[in-house]
């Protein structure tokens, strides 16, 4: 097989309209069917959602409104809270105000480009002891994305706190799964009841998260004993110079260890899913690697040598967001590009959509990693939003990357990775763009 390129089409989408009941089971089992066909034709839908507007935005220059020109007319909605609340807090994803500010400045510097070969170095350990862990399964069906959510746990644990997680990894992805499984799975209710009204999970969902605030409160204080280091030598000494509150570390720290670990792991499952049903593409990837050192010593040096294999990533991204949608709410009226959004209005900015729109990109449906390559031309701005975008955008998204394109070129530079069954794996729209069900993988000995 000598093709590079394969479609993946969107799997499901809603009907034009639907019962509140229809409504209520998709946001429960996959809201991902909840986006008509003509959201990927049309740069705006309208439409009322339980007496509420609701408008799905495609257009890049209303985008860019929204998410900078005018971003402080924008919070994000009460589900929102509901939904991610117990497990990050109020840490930087969920702060509002000053209080976001505050937690953005102290922790940019360990996100900024002179940290990278660090975290090069860390992912190239966490690369090595998973090539060591497969070697040894080596001939049986492989678990890949769970080993993959470990990895991308272990390399957030040291990259950013300076300990090692590996004991207590299993048992905490093992909780966050359970989460997004059950009582994380958002209902109609959440979507409609006011801030200050308790939906009808929030009260297990409190009771989950003091168990899960527990949690990373003890492994912090076996892990990080003692007052942060000065000068400042990672992620945990920066937020605890300025954060006096314990509970507030805790929160901040739950942040970083879920937001900094999930949407990495969802983005090398589906690089690896894609490269397992196409044979060339791996190829080229292995032919890229083959010459490079990507041991820990020279992981940061061989980053920017690996371009096919950052397209592959780039691309992956693309078809399978793992942040999948960007929700926000008017605080008051405004117009982005034209169109009026009311106040309390609900915009939905959709990388899932977006990544997929007709009239965005060139057979949106195919995986192409010729798209991201260096001499390719480069997308319409706000067209490919997977870390979001403006102030509030991924403050690990460098992070992220780096991380994804080692191991995956790690991993086949060591491996052949080949699908272990036929059935195609859908997109399952949770806390993140996850598969519906993790498919067994086969690995062969390069």
């Amino acid at each position: 097989m000598t093709d590079t390129s394969a479609s993946f089409p969107v799997p499901f989408a809603a009907p034009e309209r639907q019962s509140w009941r229809a409504i209520a089971s998709g946001l429960g089992t996959n809201a991902l069917a909840g986006f008509p066909a003509r959201a990927f034709e049309e740069m705006v839908v309208a439409r009322s959602f339980v007496g509420r507007q609701q408008i799905i935005l495609s257009d890049p220059t209303a985008i860019r409104h929204v998410l900078i020109e005018n971003a402080d007319n924008y919070r994000r909605t009460a589900a929102v809270g509901r939904l991610l609340g117990p497990v990050i807090g109020k840490g930087l994803f969920m702060a509002e105000g000053e209080d976001w500010r505050a937690q953005r400045r102290a922790a940019a510097p360990a996100f900024a480009p002179r940290t990278m070969p660090d975290v090069a170095g860390h992912a190239a350990r966490a690369a090595e002891r998973l090539i060591a862990d497969l070697e040894a399964r080596r001939g049986a069906a492989i678990d890949l994305f769970a080993r993959l959510q470990l990895l991308a746990l272990e390399v957030a644990a040291a990259a950013l706190f300076s300990f090692d997680i590996t004991a207590e990894a299993p048992e905490l992805r093992s909780e966050l799964q359970r989460y997004a499984d059950g009582i994380g799975r958002p209902g109609l209710l959440d979507f409609l009841l006011p801030r200050w009204l308790p939906a009808p999970g929030t009260r297990a969902r409190r009771r989950w998260s003091r168990r899960w605030m527990t949690r990373v409160g003890e492994i912090l204080a076996t892990h990080r004993p003692g007052p942060p280091a000065d000068p400042p030598r990672d992620l945990y000494d920066m937020m605890a110079a300025t954060t006096a509150d314990p509970a507030k570390l805790i929160e901040q720290s739950a942040t970083m260890l879920a937001a900094g670990h999930e949407t990495t792991a969802v983005a090398l499952f589906w690089s690896a899913y894609l490269i397992a049903s196409l044979p060339a593409v791996q190829e080229r990837i292995a032919a890229e690697a083959a010459p490079l050192d990507l041991a820990p010593a020279g992981a940061a040096a061989a980053l920017p040598r690996l371009r096919y294999t950052r397209a592959v990533v780039d691309e992956a991204l693309r078809l399978y967001p793992p942040a999948f949608s960007i929700v926000r709410q008017a605080l008051s009226r405004d117009e982005a590009a034209g169109v009026p959004i009311p106040a309390r209005g609900v915009v939905l900015i959709v990388p899932w959509v977006l990544h997929r729109h007709r009239l965005l990109w060139r057979d949106p449906d195919r995986f192409d990693p010729a798209r991201f390559l260096p001499d390719a031309e480069p997308p319409a701005r706000f067209s490919y939003l997977p870390f979001g975008a403006g102030p509030r955008a991924c403050i690990g998204a460098q992070f992220a990357l780096s991380e994804s394109v080692l191991v995956l070129a790690r991993l086949v530079q060591s491996f052949r990775l080949e699908r272990g069954d036929a059935v195609p794996v859908q997109p399952m729209a949770l806390i993140t763009l996850q598969p519906e069900r993790s498919p067994p993988f086969q690995l062969v000995r390069r």
